[in-house]
């Protein structure tokens, strides 16, 4: 497995791909409607336009496996050293180490870029996210109970947290 950066034209079919697999079959994205090319578009232009990265990870063929990125946590501007990352993993590559890579990149990379909170978002019921992220020393920080409604049910959605030592001299403004 090799690690790599994403962009829109090598990658976003295959990104595509593994987003509409978890809205459709699983509770990992509160969405009810695959995304369409379109809204790949969109994705990749905010990821760049805000420099946030979205890392791959490839198997020996050029394969994409999976993908981690982050986002804005809240669009404020004291949470400028706060990030809600993602991580997903193509169907066929779950269970082989893909997730666990990628996380540790993600980390890495956040401490780079000189952020200081990691946020997850996980539904509760994710046991195998829940688990890699404790793993890797993220805490529960709370849980909204009943945040969605997808496959007949409520869903409630767990929040972890990993508290970086950095920035080494953050500032207001």
């Amino acid at each position: 497995m090799k690690l790599i950066a994403c962009n829109f034209d090598e990658h976003a079919a295959a990104i595509l791909d593994i987003f509409n697999d978890a809205i459709l079959n699983t509770t990992a994205l509160y969405e009810y409607k695959s995304r369409t090319m379109e809204t790949m578009k969109t994705w990749f232009a905010t990821k760049e336009a805000n420099r946030f990265p979205v890392i791959g990870a490839v198997d020996e063929t050029g394969e994409l496996m999976g993908f981690a990125s982050w986002g804005s946590f809240r669009a404020f501007p004291a949470n400028k050293y706060t990030v809600e990352h993602s991580v997903y993993v193509q169907k066929d590559h779950r269970g082989k180490g893909v997730s666990l890579a990628l996380m540790n990149e993600i980390v890495f990379r956040a401490r780079e870029a000189q952020l200081h909170t990691l946020i997850g978002g996980i539904d509760a019921t994710n046991e195998v996210s829940i688990a890699l992220h404790k793993k890797l020393g993220f805490t529960h920080a709370g849980t909204i109970r009943h945040a969605a409604f997808k496959f007949g049910r409520w869903l409630d959605l767990a929040f972890y947290q990993l508290i970086l030592e950095t920035p080494a001299n953050p500032v207001d403004g």
